[in-house]
């Protein structure tokens, strides 16, 4: 781990309520200023715990999450909210945008939660406002006029309230951007020219990617893997590694 490292995890472990097994143990990770990790795996594997442990959202059963240098243990809920809405930018699997707001009105929400972010949204877009900011990702993201103003979020197709949920993401410029199955209702072609497209836009912001989904042709797009196996695989591992002990002693003659 390096000083400035924008995640860092040490012997992280987290179980659900009456779940026998943790759906992580001892997970150690680092993620550095400007990484792209995919982390994928099986559903009930831990992706989206793992999201949320990161965000503040859960708190993990032992182990340390520091984001930007903060120890998120050390802070109160109050904090952690405030530090989430200054520091990281989400975008949901179900998108969770306010239906009967329009596109603009939906991307600009983060910034009236965060000073911080509505400052670097006015930088960003040359001093001039937070909506022009807005504007310009939701046109980077091929949403135009006249749908930036006038049509309303529940008026919109799956893949074009996706790419509204990834500027609301990207305003402001946070550090870390969590992304959990963005491509899901997207086709292979259109889900190449998202990846593209966020690639870049978080590399212009120097934001950090964690992206999670089960499609593996894109997990070649990505310099860092994570794999997850979750307490069902591991449960099997265990199984296997405890038959294939019981056949060498088997085969052991006394």
């Amino acid at each position: 781990m390096t000083a400035n490292a924008v995640v860092s995890l040490n012997g992280v472990s987290f179980s659900w309520p009456a779940q026998p097994q943790p759906v992580l143990e001892d997970l150690h990770l680092t993620i550095e200023p400007g990484d792209r990790l995919f982390i994928g795996g099986a559903s009930g594997s831990g992706k989206t715990t793992l999201l949320s442990l990161i965000g503040g959202l859960l708190q993990p059963d032992a182990g340390s999450i520091r984001v930007l240098g903060k120890d998120l243990a050390a802070l109160t809920a109050a904090q952690r909210d405030r530090f989430r809405a200054d520091h990281v930018g989400f975008v949901f699997q179900m998108f969770n945008l306010v239906p009967y707001l329009s596109l603009a009105e939906n991307v600009l929400l983060p910034c009236r939660f965060s000073p911080l972010r509505r400052r670097r949204a006015v930088e960003a877009a040359g001093g001039t406002s937070t909506s022009a900011e807005a504007e310009r990702l939701l046109r980077r993201l091929q949403l135009e006029e006249p749908l930036i103003h006038q049509r309303r979020a529940s008026e919109l197709s799956a893949g074009q309230q996706q790419r509204v949920a990834v500027a609301r993401a990207l305003i402001g410029r946070p550090e870390l951007i969590i992304a959990d199955e963005p491509t899901s209702a997207l086709d292979p072609a259109a889900s190449e020219r998202f990846i593209d497209l966020l690639f870049e836009e978080c590399a212009k912001a120097g934001a950090s990617l964690l992206f999670v989904s089960h499609d593996s042709d894109l997990e070649e797009r990505f310099p860092r893997r994570l794999g997850l196996r979750g307490p069902h695989e591991q449960s099997r591992m265990q199984s296997r590694m405890q038959s294939r002990m019981q056949s060498r002693k088997a085969a052991i003659p006394c």
